[in-house]
């Protein structure tokens, strides 16, 4: 615990560094040029196809009855947007992931080793290969959860349960590997990932909880449209952020966690004898 609690706020205070302000703005770029694109090309189709199938289910049919008759006819036009938005919401925590793991996470490892662990020996446990099949792979299932837990999210307690711990196990796994793949041996990554596991899993998932704040920033950039140009790219922002706070987190964690492992294995050497001082003159015996 001493040990999470010392690398969140050191992730923190490193949240401040220009560096990672800048470097936060490069996949917030990049995600707002493609979310706009989409949006020209598919939004009024989805609203469209969403409306469609909603007035294809005689439940919704009485709602929107029911709607109109107490005067609020004009939430009708509002749900398509906002189911879009709900669902969108879940395929926008993944990419912000990805972005951060591929364009920000070597840089910010950079510099926490730079700067705090400057001294520490590299062994190149892992490649870009693996990280990149393991992230994949790892994305794959997490989407899989998420679309197998959807009709859970009926019950109110469990759409506040599920995501957060689906995003959690996926943030542990992908940030795990990343910021160990360059420092740690093979068999040390093991080893850590097999002590701390449950540290790490707790960072990811508290992360997990921290990513869904903005979606209340993102929600609402669907409901007043007109704000819409500002809300979303400052919810993608804030998502690429909290993401950002996480690679951190479990950067300065891990190699404080791997320096502690080679101190167990390999204490270091003592201190080479020093020769005894020359005696003085005055007490050399007499010839």
């Amino acid at each position: 615990m001493k040990l999470m609690l010392d690398a969140f706020w050191r992730a923190a205070a490193y949240c401040l560094h220009p560096r990672v302000i800048a470097l936060s703005v490069l996949p917030l770029v990049l995600m707002v040029v493609a979310s706009l694109g989409l949006g020209y090309l598919f939004w009024d189709r989805a609203v469209d196809a969403v409306n469609a199938t909603l007035q294809g289910w005689s439940l919704v049919t009485t709602f929107f009855t029911a709607l109109e008759r107490f005067g609020l006819g004009g939430l009708k036009s509002a749900l398509a947007p906002l189911i879009i938005v709900f669902l969108a919401t879940p395929v926008i925590v993944v990419v912000a992931l990805l972005a951060v793991s591929v364009l920000m996470t070597p840089s910010m490892l950079h510099l926490v080793a730079q700067r705090r662990f400057p001294d520490l020996e590299r062994r190149h446990g892992g490649s870009w290969w693996r990280g990149a099949f393991g992230s994949l792979l790892a994305t794959l299932l997490a989407l899989l959860a998420m679309l197998a837990s959807i009709p859970l999210w009926l019950v109110p307690p469990l759409v506040l349960v599920l995501p957060p711990l689906i995003w959690g196990w996926l943030t542990y796994r992908v940030l795990s590997y990343d910021v160990l793949a360059e420092h740690a041996s093979r068999e040390e990554r093991r080893e850590l990932i097999r002590r701390h596991r449950m540290p790490l899993l707790a960072m990811g998932v508290l992360a997990g909880l921290l990513g869904a704040a903005p979606g209340l920033v993102w929600v609402s950039g669907g409901m007043f449209a007109a704000l819409a140009p500002v809300l979303v790219p400052a919810a993608i922002w804030i998502y690429t952020l909290v993401f950002a706070f996480a690679s951190l987190w479990f950067a300065h964690f891990a190699l404080a966690a791997l320096v502690a492992l080679r101190l167990e294995r390999e204490p270091p050497a003592p201190p080479p004898l020093e020769p005894p001082p020359f005696p003085p003159l005055d007490a050399l015996p007499a010839p």
